[in-house]
């Protein structure tokens, strides 16, 4: 089972910054996991909306130029990152999962990812773009064909996993709250890897490795590991 550090390794380090993100690499994760959304000018690497919670700054996001930004600490001195960096601090070592947050100007999130690829500081296969806003990943998917589309839910549909077929997702991102057998069944059935977050108590971690998950988001990606080679 795969195990995603959950905004880097944010149980330990401040999330979604370069201390997260690094020294989840050197536990030797799966993926990380970060979240994308919109300032004023630019991309940002930052999970609210607002700047408060986690970091020295106030305001919006959307509202706030990326210069601005950089002059806050988002904890531990470390810096709010933008996509770039964050693209090249991950290489390509591993999995990067980028979440949509409240992300505008899908159009240059499509330039930026062709030329991190035509760089080689990317590689296609190595990126997920997930979302709970579903007409942003079906836009994404039919303007950049090749990316691999997480599709978030906090729920069981009626239809279970249809509707991340519909999107032609690679993989389903599940609330580990609501997910069950019949769930899973259905999407392995549809072709989809199944993703829950975010699992950190050793029983959630074992109990959805008993599902037959393809992977859990963690925020302590090193104890998650540890639990999970105690139960191979």
């Amino acid at each position: 089972m795969k195990v995603f550090a959950h905004r880097g390794a944010s149980g330990n380090y401040p999330e979604n910054t370069q201390l997260a993100i690094e020294n989840a690499l050197l536990i030797g994760v799966d993926g990380i996991e970060v979240d994308l959304q919109s300032c004023l000018d630019d991309y940002v690497i930052i999970h609210d909306s607002w700047l408060d919670r986690t970091t020295s700054g106030q305001g919006k996001v959307n509202a706030t130029a990326y210069a601005d930004i950089q002059n806050f600490d988002a904890g531990l001195g470390q810096r709010v990152p933008g996509l770039q960096d964050v693209i090249g601090w991950v290489g390509n070592q591993t999995m990067l999962n980028l979440e949509l947050k409240h992300t505008f100007s899908l159009d240059k999130l499509v330039a930026t990812l062709e030329q991190s690829v035509a760089e080689g500081n990317l590689q296609r296969e190595q990126l997920i773009v997930s979302s709970f806003d579903h007409h942003q990943l079906m836009w994404l998917k039919q303007h950049l064909p090749w990316v691999k589309i997480g599709a978030l839910t906090s729920s069981i549909p009626l239809g279970y996993a249809e509707f991340a077929q519909r999107l032609n997702a690679f993989s389903l991102h599940v609330d580990k709250n609501f997910v069950n057998h019949e769930f899973v069944a259905d999407a392995k059935a549809r072709g989809l890897e199944v993703y829950a977050y975010t699992v950190d108590k050793p029983q959630d971690i074992i109990a959805m490795k008993e599902l037959g998950l393809d992977g859990v988001f963690t925020n302590f990606p090193c104890n998650t590991k540890m639990v999970l080679a105690q139960e191979a």
